[in-house]
This record gives C-alpha cells, structure tokens and sequence, in this order.
C-alpha cells in the first residue's frame, strides 16, 4: 500500500526589485514606466507597465489624441479620474475610478484617450500584454466593465483584493478568453495582515505595489517598486506596521519572437513594416 505524502507549495521568491523611471507619453503625459525600461525591457508576455499619477492638470490634460495599435493587447485600470476613450471603428467609452479596459488590438486599431476633467487627481495604470502569433491580426476586441463589475473579495482578515483577471478561491474576474491566461489583482493589507496566492508554475508573475510598503515573497518592497517572481506554485504578500497595496500581475510566457517598433508588437522586421505600410494605407 502506498501512502500519498502532501509536500508543501513551493513559495515563489522575488528575484529582483526594479523601480520606475519617469517618462512621458501620448501628448506629454507624465508618467512612471515600470516595464519597458532599460533596467526592465519586458517580462515575457508583458511588454510595458506605466502607472499615471497626478492632481496637476498639466501632467495630464494633453491625454493621448489618435495613435495607433496592432499585435497586443492593452489593459487600462483607472484608479481617480476620468478618460473618455474613442477608436476609427465607432467604439466609444468613459473609464471612471475603478474601471477596467482590456483592449485587444488585434490587426489593428487607432484610438484617443482623452482626460475628462480639467483638474482633480487623475490616477491609473495601463499594461501591454503581448499576442501569440497565430492572433496577431485577429479583429480587434473590447471588455469594459464599470467598478460594480469588478468582484471583491476578503480572503483574510485584513486582506481586500479586487478580481479583474483570474480566480480567488470561487470568485472569478470578468476578463475573459485571453491568450495568456492572466491573473490581474488589486490587492490591499492592513498593518498585520498576510495572504497567499496560488500561481500556475510556470506563468511569469510580478507585484507592483503602490501604497504604502509590503513584504512581498519575503522581501519589502516600498512604493514604486515592482518585485519580480521566480517561479512556484504561490505567492505571499504581508503587512507589518504600514498598510500596502499591490497590483498582482501573472501570465503565460509565449516564448516568441519579439519585433517591437512603437505601437506595434509583431514577430518579424517585415510584419512591422507590413503595419507601417498598412497603416498608411489606411487599412486601420
């Protein structure tokens, strides 16, 4: 007779803790990019992470006028303000605080977003997800969900994490059929508070926090830092005397060749100039 012994998960550990560095993007937005740096030139399938941030209406209100996209998705988490985001195909919407817009480029796509408000903290995060090759110039998509939609969980005292892309326990977030399977989770601890957090081995995982300080795999990592995981089947986050909050970010690498040129994620020079051409052409 054989006994099933249970071992313990394996914990993932941060191997590196990288801050942002200011920029500047769209028609002069002030912005701290975080992936898509020198220090961090991506985290495979994750090619740019840039938190906005300011109640200065210089540093936001030339917003992002008519640019284009093709070959990755673009995820948008507003955290204050508001941005009203238009496209070439008669898309229209209004990203509130707490709304959520996972845009899929696809084959391509030119779009605005625009702040509307002329002062007021205006607060957020956008992240670029890469596409597999075989959905690089599928039809361009859209999943937008107001705050309501958004699930809230406490898994633990003290723990609060807002699901907008994979599971906590039974609650599932309401992104969906996306290529890299993500998990994308807003997570807040009071002082003393500790949760674990299930990952697939092998996705790439990272956590950004943004308030406060927390110990995120063993290390503290303080505000604007982001804490790269090595691999595991789990995640910790815990609190001592601050509070903290974290953006808890996983996914499947798709281990691809990468040809990057501005606001076009391809597999080779030659479908990038094939966007360039196309974009031209005006078959956006």
């Amino acid at each position: 007779m054989t006994l099933a012994i249970d071992t313990p998960a394996r914990a993932r550990t941060v191997e590196r803790v990288i801050r942002g560095m200011p920029a500047s993007d769209g028609a002069g937005v002030r912005l701290n990019r975080v992936i898509g740096t020198p220090q961090l030139g991506d985290l495979d399938p994750f090619l740019m992470l840039d938190q906005f941030g300011s109640d200065q209406p210089g540093d936001y209100l030339a917003g992002f006028p008519d640019h284009p996209h093709r070959g990755f998705e673009t995820v948008t988490y507003m955290i204050a303000g508001r941005m009203r985001h238009r496209d070439n195909h008669g898309h229209e919407g209004l990203l509130v605080p707490g709304s959520v817009q996972w845009m899929t480029a696809g084959r391509g796509i030119v779009h605005s977003e625009m702040p509307e408000q002329e002062e007021g903290l205006m607060a957020g995060f956008q992240l670029w997800v890469n596409l597999p090759a075989k959905d690089k110039m599928c039809a361009p998509r859209y999943q937008e969900f107001a705050p309501e939609s958004i699930p809230v969980v406490a898994p633990a005292d003290g723990v609060e994490i807002k699901v907008i892309a994979g599971r906590v326990g039974e609650v599932e977030g309401p992104i969906s059929a996306v290529a890299t399977d993500p998990t994308y989770l807003d997570v807040a601890l009071q002082p003393g508070a500790r949760y674990v957090h299930a990952v697939p081995v092998g996705h790439t995982a990272f956590a950004y926090v943004f308030e406060g300080a927390l110990q995120v795999g063993g290390r503290r990592v303080e505000r604007g830092e982001l804490a790269v995981f090595g691999d595991g089947e789990q995640v910790e986050f815990a609190s001592a005397v601050l509070a903290g909050r974290a953006l808890l970010i996983a996914g499947r690498p798709l281990r691809e060749p990468i040809a990057k040129y501005g606001p076009f994620v391809m597999n080779t020079p030659q479908e990038i100039h094939q966007a360039i051409a196309d974009l031209r052409a005006g078959r956006f």
